[in-house]
Parts: C-alpha cells; structure tokens; sequence
C-alpha cells in the first residue's frame, strides 16, 4: 500500500498559521513584524530627566566634591551611571533603591578628563540615555615619588626605594600612596612596601630576589587624591635587573670569608674584622658603592690622629664607613685575629679579586662576631635583618592582609578608582 508525501512547504505554512492565532490574541507581532518592547526602542536623549551637580557649563568640577546625578520629576528614575577617566578606571558610586540618585563614593582625580553616561527610564518604562564630558581641575599641591637605585644591573639584596617630596602621616592616605606604587618582578615574587618615616618606604620580597629577574616599577599615582589639598603627580618609572645570587659570608669566629655563587662556594678569603672595643656588625648588609681607594683616618671613629690611610679596593657597606678592603698591613693577623677598628680587613690580591667580583645589591653576611646586630635602615641596607612579620607591619596595606596573596594580585580584585 503506498501513500503520497505532505508538502514540506504545507506543513509550513500551516505551523505559522497556528502561531499568528496566540500572537494576535496577546496583541503582538510574529515572523518578523515591528516589536512594541520598550527595552528595544533606541534611547531618547534624556537631557530633561537628569541633573548633574558640580559638573557641566565651562567650569571644571571640583575634585574634592562628589559627583551628583538626580532624576527630575516624579516619573524619571536613574537605571544605571557609569563615569570613567581618560585611562578608562571607572568610579565606583551608589544609585538609592528609587533610582532617584547616583552618588560618588571616592574622589576623582584631580587634572583629569571625565566620561559620565547616565542610563534612565520613562513612566512607561522608555529608555533614555545621557553622556557627558568633563574635567576636574587641578591640584593645589602635588605629592611626586622618586624610586631607585638607579636603572641597571644589581645584587639580589638590592631593595626598592621610593622617596615623596612631602611628608604623608595619615594611615589612610599612606594607603592611597601604597596601593598606587605598583612592583612586578619576573620571576614573580610576593613582595610589600615598608613605610621608613613619613617619605620614605622600601619594598623588598621575603628572601632575596631572584637571581637574572627584571623588576618594573612605576607609580599610578598622577591625579589621585592623598588628602585634603594634596593630589599624586606622574612620576618616572624604574626598571632593574638582578645578576648572580653573590653572597659573602664573613664568620668573625673562624676569621674566614665564603664567598658563593647562586649557593656554590667559589673563594675563601683569610679575614680580620673589628677588635674588641671595635667590633664589626652582624647581620645582613648590601655593598652601598665600591670606590677603589678610599682615605681612612682615625679622627672619622673618635680616635684623633692615631692613623690616616688611603685605602684600595674598598667596597663600602654601611654609610658611617664599614667596608670590605685591602688592608697589607695585617696580612699576619688575617685568618688568625681580629685587629681592625670595625671592617672587614683581607691581602691585596683577595681584595682585588673581591672588588671585581661583587656589584652593588650584593650581600655580606656577617656572623659570630660580638658587635650589635646591623639595623635596618639608618646606616645603609640592613633591611633584611627585619623580620618578614614585622616587615609586613610596615606597610599601610599588607598590615591588614592575610599573609601569602601578593599585592598586585590584591589589587586586582580591588575596583579602580
């Protein structure tokens, strides 16, 4: 028994035919006919249903006031406000349950331009929309930040310097300067600024940098609000490199230096360090300069004219004058005795040799010797003798935070301001 195929074109047909029935019962359109949705009208200029406060006209708007959107009239409300600066970093604000107002709830940045869309809608739920740009004017005082070292090739001991050229006490706006100075490293490391006195911060990770790393640093600190009256300038980006992990182990004790390469030993060096009286620091110090002669006289530690020496292949390590250097004059105490006024003391050849071997940021480590331990900041870089703890203390930001998150990833689940 054979039977004739339906028309696919019938059946067709007839399922729109089946659609048009509910569609014109429920008073809409089908198969492609004009929607009446108000969401997928075009938005209208809603320039008569909003008001800005502070912004708009030929004046710029005042960077320490909040910025203001109010709905007019009893039918207009606010569905949404977006504002963002010339480098596209929205500001965060708060609309009212009514959708009656948009309020700011973090300063602008003073010197900057604005772009503030404004989303609304109609008693009979029209959308419309409103764009405007602005400017904010300019500080009345500029709060600049300097980093060093200076670009080149360091030791892994190297810490990050930022230096502000006006005193920053408040917490909360040492946090503002703190979240806008921004280090990456590659290798990455978890690092966190220090705060040394109210212009002053370091930044170092918890051990030594890595070995060959590069370390970018920079500042996204131009145009934002530190305190009442004082605003971020730009700043000059830094960029650094480590070399070889160089550590020179300098055991007072056995009156012998170890000087390893990325954790091999490659030198050992018969030493004198400080007499009694004159003891060298312990603790951990980063070679500050190397200056192939140096003169050295005894009025410099209180002992008058009791000697005056110029002395060769000095490396430097404190700035009241420790130093790694020649010193032939006691080669027969060398690995027997300790015989210096406080520095590290070895032959002209090894001196030599050690002058040509390290560079600035390398590390000397001194240990078992009966002086006070070396201190963190005020006489060269002894920042590594601060406990990571303690470290961390230091910083207007870390303090608060749970150990183990670095701050560039803190800073983005953080909104930009």
């Amino acid at each position: 028994m054979s039977h004739t195929p339906r028309s696919p074109r019938s059946r067709t047909v007839l399922g729109c035919a089946l659609l048009l029935a509910p569609l014109i019962a429920t008073g809409l359109t089908g198969c492609g006919g004009p929607s009446s949705d108000p969401l997928a009208a075009k938005p209208y200029d809603a320039a008569d249903q909003v008001a800005f406060s502070g912004v708009g006209g030929s004046h710029k708007a005042d960077p320490d006031k909040p910025l203001e959107v109010t709905a007019k009239g009893d039918d207009s409300r606010i569905t949404d406000v977006t504002a963002t600066d010339s480098a596209g970093r929205y500001v965060r604000g708060e609309l009212t349950p009514d959708g009656k107002r948009w309020r700011s709830t973090v300063p602008l940045a003073a010197g900057t331009h604005y772009t503030l869309r404004v989303s609304t809608e109609d008693a009979d739920g029209a959308p419309g929309r409103r764009t405007i740009g602005f400017d904010t004017s300019g500080a009345e005082s500029k709060l600049r930040v300097t980093f060093g070292p200076d670009a080149g090739t360091y030791g892994v001991g190297q810490p990050v310097t930022a230096s502000l050229n006006a005193p920053v006490k408040d917490a909360s706006a040492r946090a503002v300067v703190e979240r806008a100075l921004k280090v990456d490293s590659q290798p990455a490391v978890d690092g966190v600024w220090h705060w040394v006195d109210d212009r002053t911060l370091h930044y170092r990770p918890r051990d030594y940098w890595p070995a060959h790393a590069t370390i970018d640093v920079h500042a996204n600190l131009k145009g934002i609000r530190v305190a009442n009256g004082l605003y971020g300038a730009a700043s000059k980006p830094l960029r650094l490199h480590t070399a070889d992990r160089l550590e020179a182990i300098t055991d007072s004790g056995t009156h012998q230096m170890t000087v390893l390469k990325n954790g091999q030993a490659i030198r050992t060096i018969p030493i004198t360090t400080g007499m009694p009286g004159f003891d060298t620091r312990n603790g951990i110090k980063v070679i500050l300069a190397k200056e192939s002669s140096v003169r050295m006289t005894g009025a410099s530690i209180g002992l008058g004219n009791s000697y005056d020496l110029l002395v060769h292949w000095a490396a430097r390590v404190t700035w009241s004058g420790e130093y790694v250097h020649a010193a032939p004059w006691s080669v027969g105490s060398q690995g027997a005795a300790n015989v210096s006024h406080g520095c590290t003391g070895m032959s002209n050849e090894n001196a030599r040799w050690f002058f040509d071997t390290v560079r600035l940021g390398d590390i000397v480590k001194v240990v078992n010797s009966h002086g006070a331990m070396m201190t963190a900041f005020d006489n060269g870089f002894g920042d590594w003798n601060m406990a990571w703890d303690k470290w961390r203390a230091g910083s207007a930001v870390a303090s608060g935070r749970a150990d183990g998150g670095t701050t560039a990833e803190s800073a983005r689940l953080r909104p930009q301001v």
